[in-house]
């Protein structure tokens, strides 16, 4: 190694200030940890230059790509490390890690058994098997593997929130709630936790309670924007006219990684919805619209209407999700922008534009439709969805903002602004567009086409 470190050192730098592979290998874990991914990742590759074989550098160059959303060259350099140096539980922990993104979920449920065979002490890897288990609804060792992560380390927040998970999915609310008051007090401060713990009040309709878990969180964190939006949500006070940047940013930053698996699991049908009613209006495919996916997220329509465009645009304000979106190589354009703002300035640009769970995060729909209406070409279609308005206290001349923190639209409010706006209604279907809490969760996918 020695002899190699002086290809790492400045060409006209003095012996004393040379930097040895050891020192690099540090400098770049630690530039890493401080965020600085395009720094850190020269320099792993600057080391990989002078040792193709540096195993460490390998490992933490894949974990790095993973952080970037490139799956499939993250898998390739830890496998590697691997390969040189299979003693190394962390690096079968992260191989994991890796494979969960990708779907891999078998795959991955070895990669964290080795890592446990490996260091049968590995909270962190007892914790993620539980969560991998639970995604293959393997709900009992999954309960084991939680377990056993909590007896190792009783304080390891993230297993205690997904015992409650995992409590929550079954059904068993009342359990899930105390795991995530234990999460609560073992990480006050952990954002995620207090989230799950409203959530699950309201699930079992104390509302009143959830409100007051967002109340005393905003308190807390004055400048949370999901403690905002979803005291609002079950408060019923201070309700926004729609779900602000700050908020869709944060949430959907936070699980870009995991968005796809966990739609998955919630059997999400929308994007299939939607490329179901094109191909009802439009009939065979022959690639020749120019198209606007608005609110992309990671792309889960693009595949299913590729077929019928020429040039398909993605519009997202989570950078995340648009970082995974740009993985799929569907996308000829790819924008971050506010969703009203985006289509203001696109004046006459689309044959069609799709919009798969966005607008559920407004209120009031008329900017939007009017925004669309504006960047749609003659006889352009706006085919999306929105969840539908239940119960007697809402009107179906309405829309309103759920405990959830979702909005809901009646039939009748949305054929109203969808003509004001210049659509004629072509279909109003209802649907279930996933299931939440082991219930459907009822909605509409609309078909609508500009007047002139």
């Amino acid at each position: 190694m020695n002899q190699q470190a002086h290809e790492l050192a400045a060409p006209h730098s003095a012996p004393s200030t040379e930097m040895d592979l050891e020192d690099a290998l540090l400098l770049a874990i630690g530039i890493h940890r401080s965020g600085e991914l395009t720094d850190a990742e020269k320099l792993y590759c600057r080391i990989l230059e002078v040792a193709p074989e540096q195993p460490d550098a390998l490992h933490f160059l894949g974990v790095l790509f993973h952080q970037q959303g490139k799956s499939e060259a993250a898998l390739e350099l830890i496998r590697k490390s691997i390969a040189i140096e299979s003693l190394a539980p962390n690096r079968h922990n992260n191989l994991g890690n890796v494979l969960v993104e990708m779907g891999r979920l078998a795959e991955a449920t070895d990669a964290y058994r080795n890592s446990i065979d490996l260091w049968p002490d590995h909270a962190d890897a007892h914790n993620n098997l539980g969560t991998v288990l639970k995604a293959q609804r393997q709900f009992d060792e999954a309960a084991a593997a939680y377990n056993k992560a909590l007896e190792l380390d009783p304080a390891h927040v993230n297993a205690t929130s997904n015992m409650g998970n995992l409590l929550f999915v079954q059904g068993k609310t009342k359990e899930a709630v105390a795991y995530y008051c234990k999460a609560i007090t073992l990480m006050p401060n952990h954002p995620e936790a207090k989230r799950l713990l409203g959530l699950a009040y309201y699930t079992i309709g104390e509302i009143d309670a959830a409100a007051d878990i967002y109340r005393k969180w905003l308190a807390e964190e004055p400048n949370s924007p999901v403690a905002k939006h979803m005291l609002a949500a079950c408060s019923g006070n201070d309700i926004p006219l729609r779900a602000s940047d700050a908020y869709i940013e944060h949430t959907f930053d936070k699980f870009a990684d995991s968005f796809d698996a966990k739609l998955e699991r919630l059997a999400y049908r929308a994007p299939q919805l939607i490329a179901e009613a094109l191909v009802h209006v439009v009939g065979a495919p022959d690639k020749r619209l120019v198209a606007l996916d608005a609110g992309c997220g990671t792309g889960l329509c693009g595949p299913l209407i590729e077929p019928y465009v020429r040039r398909l645009v993605g519009v997202d304000l989570s950078a995340q999700m648009l970082v995974k979106a740009r993985n799929r190589n569907i996308y000829d354009a790819l924008v971050k922008d506010e969703l009203v703002t985006y289509l203001s300035a696109c004046e006459n640009a689309y044959d069609l534009i799709v919009s798969a769970d966005t607008l559920i995060y407004f209120g009031p729909l008329e900017n939007v439709l009017h925004a669309a209406s504006g960047a749609l070409k003659s006889k352009g279609l706006l085919i999306f969805t929105t969840e539908i308005v239940t119960g007697e206290a809402v009107s179906e001349e309405a829309y309103c903002l759920n405990p959830h923190g979702r909005f809901s639209h009646g039939r009748a409010y949305l054929d109203r602004v969808l003509v004001a706006a210049g659509f004629s209604v072509l279909t109003m279907e209802s649907v279930v567009l996933r299931t939440e809490g082991g219930k459907p969760v009822n909605g509409l996918v609309i078909t609508s086409r500009k007047n002139i």
